[in-house]
Formats: C-alpha cells, structure tokens, sequence
C-alpha cells in the first residue's frame, strides 16, 4: 500500500516539476524581456523623447509574477537559500524527518500566501479593478499570473511532504535526504559545467 502511494506521489512530483520548469524557463526569458523593454524606453525617451507610458507598471507585473513562477522549480532543484548548518551534521535518521519538518512549514507559509493572493485576485475581479497608467490593464491578470506561480508552488511543497512522510515511514531516510538536503559540491560544479556548455553551444 505504502509503495504504491509513494509511486503516485512521486508520479504527480515529477508532472508538477515539470510544469515548474516550464514556468522556470518562461519566467528567465520574461526577465530577458522585461530588461529590453526597459531599456527601449529608456533609448527612446533620451533620444527622441518618446515613451511608452506604462513601462513601470509592466515591468513591476513582470518581475512579480516572474518571481512567483521560479518559486516550484527552485524548490525541486534545492535551489533556495536555506541556513541548515544544524541539520547538515545530524545522523541520517534524525536529518530526514527534519528535512520533513523544515517542508512542512514551508508549506503552511504557501499555503497563506495562495490564500491571500487569491484573496487579491478575487477583490480586484469584484471592483473590476485597473492599473493607473495610461494602458489601463485589468489587475486580475498580473495578479491571476501571480497567485497561480505561487499556487503551483503550494501544490509541490504538499506533494513533497506527503511522498517525505511515506519514505519516512518505509525507513528510506537516505532518499529523503537526497531530495531535501543541500546540494554537494559535486552537483554544484556539474551545474555550473553543464551551464557553460550551454553557453559555448550558443556561441557557435
């Protein structure tokens, strides 16, 4: 019983993931966009005093619901900043249901802030609310984009936990930690390899 609900957790883990790394990817190339269009703006009005009036407000939407977009993905790559110099030195069987612990309240803190992001969305649909600039774009949609970032984000940190507590249970500590714990050195570096292969790839 408990194999075949971890196989289901780890299933919607891996599909969740992957619409993380979608949303990753799209939120990287938006940022990309965001700074052209800056920067467009910025050229046009020295040059020939030409604006596109609502530059703040777009970037703003831009790089909120950017950040909100990257949230998932950096949670299943290890990729958050976390302070565990503690837990690093426990034993392996007192580590893994810390790591669970540590998701656990990791997921009560997104799951408030989808409730009250949503919450935001559902006043500016009522108020059919706008922004001020001169494009007057409907708030529920920055706000809609955001609130689903952090959603996706909320759905992963429960799908995590639940797979952490089944693998607790099965005694499969060394998993929990693999998925969990810090990223090593070693997978720093491949990281940083593989990123520079990439780029060279573009080069040519």
């Amino acid at each position: 019983m408990e194999a075949q609900a971890l196989a289901v957790l780890e299933a919607l883990r891996r599909g969740i993931d992957a619409v993380a790394r979608v949303m990753n990817y799209a939120a990287g190339w938006l940022y990309i966009v965001c700074a052209l269009f800056v920067t467009l703006d910025v050229v046009g009005r020295k040059l020939v005093g030409v604006t596109s009036q609502g530059t703040t407000e777009i970037t703003g939407y831009m790089l909120a619901f950017g950040i909100s977009w990257s949230l998932a993905h950096a949670l299943a790559t290890r990729s958050h900043i976390r302070v565990d110099m503690l837990v690093a030195r426990m034993p392996l069987a007192l580590r893994a249901p810390m790591h669970g612990l540590a998701l656990a309240f990791l997921a009560v803190m997104a799951f408030f802030f989808v409730w009250r992001a949503w919450a935001v969305v559902w006043e500016s649909w009522e108020f059919n609310a706008k922004d001020t600039s001169a494009l007057s774009i409907p708030l529920i949609v920055p706000q809609g984009l955001w609130a689903f970032g952090i959603t996706v984000f909320f759905l992963l940190t429960v799908v995590m936990l639940l797979e952490v507590v089944v693998l607790v249970v099965l005694g499969r500590a060394a998993v929990v930690d693999r998925m969990l714990g810090a990223r090593t050195l070693d997978e720093e570096t491949a990281e940083a390899l593989e990123a520079a292969h990439m780029g060279e790839a573009a080069r040519r």
